[in-house]
């Protein structure tokens, strides 16, 4: 059995024994990382976890300690009050306006996973506020974020150009940044009717009554009042400096929550038991498996038996559904960086539209990250309550297992067949 056979099997078999035993998904992928290592490969065991993502550990542990710290302050009412009142009684619209929000940070240059930790903790409080599915309004959070991923100041969009020059292909960064923003506006009208929008739209609008009531704020003492006011000078400091500076948003966090709970420590007390450990172990294990794979060749040997294929139109599909599959274990811009390198020889055998093909790979690349292991989709599960999670978790796998498999597929007959 080679290591790749026996990595993709191994793959399989967490998810198996995962289902029907109830286990942490993370915990298996750990365990099956070391047995991979230590039957197939030669390293060292030192090396077995050396693909184990710190930085993603640190940035689910530290953005939801803050948003924790956040809530349990009263900061979180006092924002999701102040939203209430701007909304009104248009429940039909918040879906909406949580979309679009959610687009700005990555259009402006921001990873998704930083534009999703920063929308998704207040916007699922709102969907509480106005009784929405709180598995809408997270996946409007991660496919709004997409909508900017090929933004032309996002580093995914650099990515992609610079494949784009390398390979002579003759595509806009305009119209690439367009055509995924459509995609995504797309799939965003589909969740909105698949998780109950069309029943908001015809709904009545809320008396003024009863906007009052969704908007009415608890009594806010002056002391949580100023604990209010400086936590969202934080936030908005951890916000301002990831995209204006490029710093890691976790780390910001990390500081920004260890900064609060000095100066109102009983403002913060608790906090910390509020972090989704399980998910940060759920996400991180499986990352580490998947770097594991691409640490041992599986993903490239995959990719390269395909570039073969004599067929190039089902070559391309294949490609895309690879790039789509990976990358819903793994970092977009990781996945999204190799298989463009795959992409540009690729490309020079013709036999197919070039533009349409990388368009059909970036959007099948990103537009996964609705899954909840990836980055921004974990951090939506990790911010959700804790009776919560496990309904939010379930949708989506769901819809993030619907999209690795039409995503592809879909993008594949649009750009490529019918370019």
């Amino acid at each position: 059995m080679t290591i790749h056979f026996a990595g993709v099997a191994g793959l399989i078999l967490i998810f198996i024994l995962g289902g029907l035993r109830s286990v942490n998904l993370g915990a298996l992928a750990l365990v099956m990382t070391a047995l991979l290592g230590a039957t197939f490969s030669d390293e060292p065991a030192s090396k077995w976890f050396a693909g184990f993502p710190v930085e993603l550990l640190i940035l689910l542990v530290a953005v939801t300690w803050l948003f924790a710290i956040a809530a349990r302050n009263g900061t979180i009412d006092w924002i999701v009050n102040g939203a209430a009142r701007l909304v009104g009684g248009r429940r039909a619209l918040v879906p909406w306006i949580v979309f679009f929000v959610a687009a700005l940070p990555t259009t402006a240059g921001a990873l998704g996973s930083a534009g999703v930790a920063l929308i998704a903790p207040v916007a699922l409080r709102i969907a509480e506020r106005y009784d929405l599915d709180r598995r809408m309004i997270g996946l409007m959070v991660l496919h709004g974020a997409a909508c900017g991923n090929f933004s032309p100041l996002n580093v995914l969009g650099a990515i992609v150009n610079q494949a784009v020059a390398r390979s002579g292909t003759d595509l806009s960064p305009a119209t690439l940044f367009l055509a995924n923003v459509a995609f995504n506006v797309v799939l965003g009208a589909v969740i909105f009717v698949v998780f109950g929008g069309m029943r908001l739209a015809r709904s009545a609008p809320a008396t003024a009554a009863e906007r009052e009531t969704a908007a009415l704020c608890p009594d806010f003492p002056a002391t949580r009042l100023s604990q209010s006011i400086v936590t969202v000078f934080a936030i908005l400091a951890v916000a301002i400096a990831s995209l204006c500076f490029d710093l890691g948003i976790g780390m910001l966090a990390l500081f920004a929550a260890v900064a609060l709970s000095l100066l109102f420590p009983r403002g913060s007390k608790g906090a910390e038991g509020d972090i989704s450990w399980s998910v940060a172990l759920l996400v991180c294990g499986i990352v580490t498996y998947v770097a594991a794979m691409q640490r041992f060749g599986t993903v490239d040997a995959i990719g390269h038996g395909i570039a073969g294929i004599s067929s190039p139109l089902l070559g391309a599909l294949l490609i895309c559904a690879v790039g789509a599959v990976t990358s819903a274990f793994a970092s977009s811009a990781g996945i999204l960086g190799a298989m463009m390198m795959l992409a540009v020889p690729f490309i020079s055998q013709g036999g197919f539209p070039a533009a349409g093909f990388v368009m059909a790979l970036a959007i099948s690349v990103t537009v996964v990250d609705s899954s909840p292991f990836s980055t921004a989709g974990a951090l939506v599960v990790a911010n959700a309550r804790q009776a919560e999670r496990d309904v939010v978790f379930r949708g989506l796998l769901i819809w993030g297992g619907a999209m690795v498999l039409t995503a592809p597929l879909v993008t594949w007959l649009i750009f490529i067949v019918g370019g």
